[in-house]
């Protein structure tokens, strides 16, 4: 079947089964290896993507259910090939180590700030939550993404 897709912003055709997993596809027919899989159960978040804004685990996911829609991966958040300060911000504060995580964690943040642009250190605690690292106590990592809240423009609430 032949599925059109929207990955980081460019459009994507696919001709492989509608039940195969996002992750799959992402890595193997698109090549953006970003994407990780650690369990493939949807138990550790290494495989994260955003679909349609929302955090979603892409080893659980069917292709089916990502046609037609806004697909962003680790390689999407950053511009003209200049790294996102979420990503600036974990290598700095040593949030990545053998990175197998890393992109799960920082979309999961990247999501978190997209609606809070001021979170606590209890919220990305939260928002963290679905995330597995087996290299670091997380320390590291929560204080990468509050780095780059430090670093990011405020955005105006209402």
């Amino acid at each position: 079947m032949k599925v059109t897709l929207d990955v980081n912003g460019a459009q994507h055709a696919v001709d492989v089964s509608p039940w195969k997993r996002l992750l799959d596809v992402l890595r193997e027919d698109l090549r953006l290896t970003g994407t990780k899989e650690g369990c493939g159960e949807g138990e550790c978040g290494a495989c994260a993507v955003l679909l349609d804004g929302e955090l979603v685990n892409s080893c659980l996911t069917p292709l089916a259910h990502a046609a037609g829609a806004s697909i962003v991966t680790i390689e999407g958040i950053a511009a003209d090939e200049a790294l996102h300060t979420l990503q600036d911000s974990f290598i700095e504060c040593g949030g990545a180590q053998c990175g197998i995580c890393t992109p799960g964690m920082v979309l999961a943040a990247f999501e978190l700030l997209s609606h809070n642009s001021e979170p606590t250190e209890e919220d990305v605690r939260v928002a963290l939550a679905g995330n597995l690292c087996r290299c670091t106590g997380y320390m590291r990592i929560f204080e990468s993404v509050l780095d780059a809240c430090r670093k990011l423009p405020s955005v105006p609430r209402a």
